[in-house]
């Protein structure tokens, strides 16, 4: 299996021309280069919403910046961190600005003013030098691992952060995580997997091609939590046909290795295997 479409696609397309498959080539790098960038969106955001509003109030308070000019500021930088509360309409999601500011001051508070119960979570960070444990954070982890290791329990407090199962089998939502000692934990753990890309991105793979017969391509698309695909699959399969310029078929697997639906381009058909 090839999980790496496009390479598939630039390396063995048959009827691609050299200067098709070079843009090809073209696209597939570009992505690549940026795939990183998707894995450490709260620490970007988050490093530089800190950076900017800690230099700011240094230079505010060498009175290098006026009272205007920090109010304007701290306008700005109030509505970029806004959080609105999971009950909220305007609710989307967790800010990924917020998420990462906070963990960054609470990161500062911790090294500076460690609580007892920051002693015990964080004995690495408490009493050190916090410019150097923000540093090392930055540079050693990525948006999963970041949270994994440094969301506190005061910040999920400060957050009013909690775990909601959503189970497509029960009738009911679950609160499977609240403020306790175990609770911290599992909040914890539940967001960093929001943020891994192996939960968040389709697995599909090439799994074979007919190179003797119809040159059909065949693809797997492995299904997480039984998660359907969306109603765009006939338009993607419509450009990696235009691609590859014979027939493609995607298969759904469940987590059983069942076929649950298969779908066919050029004809657009999709069989519910159900």
């Amino acid at each position: 299996p090839q999980e790496n479409i496009l390479y598939f696609i630039e390396k063995h397309a048959p009827r691609l021309l050299p200067w098709q498959r070079e843009i090809v080539r073209i696209v597939r790098k570009i992505a690549q280069y940026f795939y990183p960038q998707g894995q450490t969106k709260v620490m970007n955001e988050g490093w530089a919403c800190f950076w900017h509003y800690t230099l700011l109030h240094a230079l505010y308070d060498e009175g290098l910046v006026t009272d205007a000019f920090m109010l304007e500021i701290l306008q700005t930088h109030t509505n970029v961190i806004m959080q609105p509360a999971y009950n909220s309409p305007h609710y989307n999601g967790i800010n990924p600005y917020t998420l990462g500011y906070n963990m960054m001051q609470d990161i500062k508070r911790i090294c500076e003013h460690p609580t007892d119960e920051d002693k015990r979570w964080f004995p690495h960070l408490a009493n050190t030098d916090w410019r150097v444990s923000l540093h090392h954070a930055m540079q050693n982890y990525k948006d999963e691992s970041f949270i994994a290791q440094y969301l506190s329990p005061k910040l999920i407090r400060e957050m009013k952060l909690f775990h909601l199962v959503d189970d497509d089998l029960r009738p009911e939502l679950v609160i499977a995580a609240i403020h306790n000692e175990q609770g911290y934990r599992s909040v914890r753990d539940a967001l960093s997997r929001q943020y891994n890309l192996g939960h968040l991105e389709l697995d599909i793979q090439v799994v074979s091609v007919d190179m003797d017969g119809s040159r059909a391509l065949t693809l797997h698309y492995t299904q997480q939590d039984r998660v359907p695909l969306s109603g765009t699959t006939h338009e993607v399969l419509k450009h990696l046909h235009t691609l590859w310029q014979f027939p493609v078929v995607l298969k759904a697997i469940d987590d059983t290795g069942q076929v649950t639906a298969e779908y066919h381009c050029p004809s657009g058909s999709v069989k519910d295997i159900h």
